[in-house]
């Protein structure tokens, strides 16, 4: 009777998994997408007419350089150099990158596109600003192709560094870690 079911549960588990396999990841594989703009201020909402096509969480790295301020003799700031990323699918296989300048998202498939951004929103206390970007045509044959819209939302950290920029420190860079959420639209 032990062995009849031990049998049976092993059956009954396979039938679980083989269920679950099936369920979206929310990955941007193919399956269906669980994100909403609802809550976003509207300046970094996608326009109507379009739809979720990839979502990916950026976990990299921003560089910025102590430079002297433009028109202002004698004063210096940090100045963003540019980003290198890994995007990752929500159940965290890489699913491309993101670098620049320019801004550039690359799929592992060798498609990538650029794009102009339109608006900044604030994001949280210590992060990195909330952005839409209008995509420019993609480059290769991929997952890229047709994006039209990438959002990046839930920004964490990413901000220049706090530490003294100042004329002896004149060319160095620092390098400040961040996170974000990349949303990829397409046209519906």
């Amino acid at each position: 009777m032990q062995k009849f079911s031990a049998i049976t549960l092993v059956v009954a588990a396979g039938a679980v998994l083989s269920a679950c396999a099936g369920m979206s990841t929310g990955d941007g594989m193919g399956q269906a997408m669980a994100f909403s703009q609802a809550a976003l201020p509207d300046a970094v909402k996608v326009p109507a007419g379009h739809q979720v096509a990839l979502e990916t969480v950026g976990v990299g790295q921003i560089t910025y350089e102590c430079r002297p301020k433009a028109n202002l003799a004698g004063a210096f700031e940090w100045v963003f150099v540019g980003p290198q990323a890994d995007l990752n699918g929500r159940s965290g296989g890489k699913l491309g990158s993101y670098y620049g300048p320019p801004a550039t998202w690359a799929a592992n498939d060798g498609s990538k596109i650029t794009g102009a951004q339109l608006a900044v929103a604030p994001g949280a206390a210590g992060s990195i600003p909330m952005q839409l970007v209008k995509a420019n045509p993609a480059i290769g044959a991929g997952a890229m192709n047709g994006t039209t819209y990438v959002q990046r939302v839930a920004t964490q950290g990413g901000v220049a560094p706090a530490i003294a920029c100042d004329g002896g420190g004149v060319g160095r860079k620092e390098i400040v870690k961040y996170q974000a959420d990349y949303i990829f639209w397409k046209a519906a």
